[in-house]
């Protein structure tokens, strides 16, 4: 019993030794994380603390950077102290911890943070901890693009120094991705022989261009932006694309009974549209619009909405067919009214008439004008006539003064 009495007590007093050895070995000891991961064009902080003895008092904090440059040291306790590098400051923490913070974090900040404790009368203690600068890919929100237009994707990396090549692929919604467009460190941006002549992407290791020009309705689908990096490895990102074709509708209409008129709207296009009619006024339909989709095999989507209405609708009121599609601001309508065509007969009946009357006015005024010109020309028919009445008259009057005699007597009269 005594025995194992002392073997107890031996046992506790080791354990209360190596106790004491523990604490003792954490005095004057720093801690620090040994790695952390920082996202770029953040800002972030860095801490460390120490674990002082008794009677030990904390003079100075010193900060090294990557290269071993001073980054920021002070006095704990006195605000005036604090010296160092423009783009860090020293950040509130708890007695015997130290936090400065990078107000925003760039490649050039990767790496290994050295802080120094001056510690009374021990000496200088200091610790490590690294810092791994991360990124993520960025792209646009999801795109729409008319058919035949132009398309542009867009997709970002923060830290261009670390990436190797970018590579777009397209993953169409039936079928098996492919690749579009890469570009590498030091090269050119390569284009597939699929989508060459038709789609360029941007020189860039940071923010890369997709443009699809013209669009095609087969280009619709998700499209992966890869960044090939180092260390790190692939990163990479997805933005989906949507291709439109906008409708073109017609109206037609013809009569299938007496009374009776059968009118057609029809458009083309992707996504479906859809069709409304508005009957201005009253409502004399037939019956509820039948609408009939056919899928084309070029990937769009005939519409057909049939309305049967009566005939004397057309000639009271304004029938039209409105046509809503997701690539319109505001819907197409088209009239099918008669009285249209009838106000563009009359309109053109009444231009003609007004034609001819300014024709036949000119006609007029031209004749006119040539006849006062014949009268006043001195070669003319008139001048001819003055010229011989004049030309007459003196023949005359010296025909009378040779028969008259002296006094007005005639010459044979005797005197």
């Amino acid at each position: 019993m005594t025995k194992m009495r002392t073997q107890a007590s031996y046992r506790t007093g080791l354990l209360v030794c190596l106790v004491l050895l523990m604490v003792g070995g954490l005095q004057g000891r720093v801690t620090a994380p040994e790695r952390l991961e920082a996202p770029v064009e953040k800002p972030f902080t860095l801490t460390c603390s120490v674990s002082r003895d008794r009677g030990e008092s904390l003079k100075l904090v010193h900060w090294l950077d990557v290269q071993n440059q001073t980054l920021l040291s002070y006095q704990p306790g006195v605000k005036d102290s604090v010296s160092g590098q423009q783009h860090v400051e020293l950040a509130t923490s708890p007695k015997d911890t130290s936090a400065i913070t990078i107000r925003r974090v760039g490649f050039r900040d990767e790496g290994c943070y050295t802080c120094i404790f001056d510690l009374h009368p021990s000496g200088p203690k200091q610790g490590q901890t690294c810092l791994t600068v991360t990124a993520q890919v960025t792209v646009d929100s999801n795109k729409t693009a008319v058919s035949g237009k132009k398309a542009s994707l867009s997709c970002s990396y923060g830290l261009p120094e670390k990436v190797q090549q970018v590579t777009w692929r397209h993953m169409p919604p039936q079928g098996d991705s492919a690749e579009v467009a890469s570009y590498a460190k030091r090269s050119d941006p390569m284009i597939e022989p699929p989508y060459q002549g038709r789609v360029w992407l941007s020189a860039s290791l940071s923010d890369s261009q997709l443009i699809i020009q013209p669009v095609a309705i087969q280009d619709e689908g998700c499209y992966t932006c890869m960044y090939a990096t180092y260390p790190e490895g692939l990163k990479s990102s997805t933005v989906c694309l949507a291709t439109y074709v906008l409708p073109k509708p017609q109206v037609s209409y013809k009569t299938t009974s007496p009374g009776v008129i059968e009118a057609n709207c029809t458009a083309v296009s992707r996504p479906p549209v859809e069709i409304v009619w508005n009957v201005e006024r009253d409502n004399r339909t037939v019956g509820p619009p039948v609408t009939t989709q056919l899928p084309q095999a070029d990937g769009t989507t005939l519409v057909i909405s049939t309305l049967t209405v009566q005939s004397g609708l057309l000639k009271d009121v304004s029938v039209k067919c409105l046509v809503h599609h997701k690539g319109l601001e505001s819907p197409i309508a088209v009239s099918m009214n008669t009285k249209i065509g009838t106000a563009l007969t009359i309109l053109i009946s009444v231009t003609t008439v007004a034609a001819l009357l300014v024709m036949s006015l000119c006609f007029c005024l031209w004749k006119c004008f040539l006849r006062k010109e014949d009268e006043t020309r001195p070669g003319g028919e008139a001048g001819l006539l003055r010229v011989n009445r004049t030309e007459l008259l003196p023949a005359s009057s010296s025909s009378s003064s040779s028969s008259l005699g002296p006094k007005g007597r005639s010459s044979d009269t005797p005197l």
